[in-house]
């Protein structure tokens, strides 16, 4: 037998044995950032390689895909958008009255638009340069590295989602961002710029996206219709805080 096939069959062998696989699996749960997700729809490197890894071997455990997806894990992780603990823009969505519709349309009709919705504002948020940091069942949190980016995803999110059409339902999704510096802990997001984003967007109505004065600072308002919401108040955000809707313009 020639040097080659046996080469062949000895990795073969050990990219299945069950002591490699659990060393390879531990070295994945060890490696940096949040476990790799690849987003449905997104062309974005890191995802097309963790859907051929994850794809690859037809389901059978191996040792190099578990090694494979936990160098995607570890790119992603230093990838994000404020990954150095810089500024970056925080963006919340979810759905106006999806509750009260969830109550009445089965389970299976929920979990078919949750993953429609999903899919469309993750590919939405990876096209304008964010990232999906995790999903809040009918919604996403998301950051973006500029205000800019966020303020564009979340206005076309809220169009695209509106496009949806699920028996006779047509879901509404609402937004709100801010800009600030939260603590970055693995691959998620802590602090008061988080949780102010997270009142801006609760204070959204249907199909509207809210930014904050800090956020909406950053960037150039020629581009955007711009009003301000009056009286804005929101336990654990600034009193002094002034909030905007803001609509893209077309030109």
């Amino acid at each position: 037998m020639s040097e080659e096939p046996r080469v062949r069959r000895w990795l073969r062998d050990a990219d299945r044995h069950a002591v490699a696989i659990r060393a390879a699996r531990a070295v994945r749960r060890l490696a940096p950032g949040a476990d790799v997700v690849a987003l449905p729809g997104s062309d974005r490197p890191s995802d097309r390689v963790a859907r051929l890894l994850e794809e690859a071997g037809g389901g059978r455990p191996s040792a190099a895909r578990e090694l494979g997806l936990a160098a995607v894990r570890t790119w992603q992780a230093f990838s994000r958008p404020g990954a150095a603990g810089g500024e970056v823009t925080i963006l919340f969505t979810d759905l106006v009255g999806f509750s009260s519709w969830a109550l009445d349309a089965g389970d299976d009709s929920v979990l078919r638009l949750l993953r429609e919705v999903g899919a469309v504002t993750g590919a939405v948020v990876s096209r304008h340069g964010g990232k999906v940091v995790k999903s809040l069942g009918d919604g996403v949190m998301a950051v973006f590295p500029a205000a800019g980016a966020a303020i564009g995803a979340a206005a076309e999110a809220c169009t695209a989602v509106s496009a949806i059409t699920l028996d006779g339902y047509r879901p509404q999704l609402r937004a709100g961002l801010h800009t600030g510096h939260p603590r970055r802990v693995r691959g998620d997001y802590l602090g008061v710029d988080v949780n102010v984003a997270a009142r801006v967007a609760a204070a959204a109505t249907a199909g509207e996206v809210l930014v904050s004065g800090p956020a909406l600072a950053t960037v150039d308002t020629a581009g955007y219709v711009v009003r301000r919401r009056r009286r804005f108040r929101a336990k654990g955000a600034p009193r002094d805080l002034e909030v905007y809707s803001v609509v893209p313009r077309h030109t």
